[in-house]
């Protein structure tokens, strides 16, 4: 199901995880990987492809959640000024989502615009971990160095580095490790209802 509008949003009470991330991200490419669907999410050489909430069925008990990226998006003020109205508005109005993945590009140092989401999140009391994508653009070492600057960024306003992942698409990094978690928070919200 695709729509601008939360109110649209599927009716039942299926627990919920959000993608999202600046635009270019490789958020299409890591969902199709998820997944095991090479075309589910639209992957596309211009960024900001997504301009919808989308919900996506899986495995008929929770949803993933699609949403558009932020950041250098080439759509007109208007467009982005609509999408940020409507991403904040899915996490600020919608009880099913259990947790937010926010997805940042591990080649690039810390950017502002991913640090200001993630504070806001967290202002906002909204759960969420941090997915390091395009981990196979770099060597190991190099990946510790950036989720070091990550974590060293993150500190001087957290008490604790949330939650993280370092996954791949292409080489299947990470994929079992972010759908062990979902499997694990799924369950600790189906024992808090019981």
């Amino acid at each position: 199901m695709s729509n601008s509008e939360v109110a649209k949003c599927p009716k039942d009470k299926l627990p919920e995880f959000a993608f999202i991330g600046r635009s270019n991200v490789g958020k299409s490419s890591l969902i199709n990987m998820l997944t095991n669907h090479k075309n589910l999410a639209k992957t596309s050489g211009r960024p900001g492809k997504t301009q919808l909430i989308n919900h996506f069925l899986i495995n008929t008990n929770w949803y993933l959640v699609d949403l558009p990226g932020y950041g250098y998006a080439k759509v007109s003020k208007k467009a982005k000024q609509k999408f940020q109205k409507f991403i904040t508005d899915y996490f600020e109005k919608r009880q099913q989502l259990v947790s937010a993945f926010v997805l940042v590009d591990i080649r690039h140092k810390p950017q502002p615009i991913d640090l200001e989401f993630m504070q806001w999140l967290g202002e906002s009391g909204l759960p969420f971990s941090i997915i390091f994508t395009k981990a196979d653009k770099l060597k190991p070492k190099a990946i510790e160095t950036h989720v070091e600057d990550y974590k060293n960024e993150m500190l001087q306003f957290w008490e604790d580095m949330p939650n993280y992942f370092v996954t791949s698409s292409s080489k299947h990094i990470g994929r079992d490790e972010v759908l062990a978690y979902i499997d694990d928070t799924i369950e600790e919200v189906e024992n808090l209802k019981a």
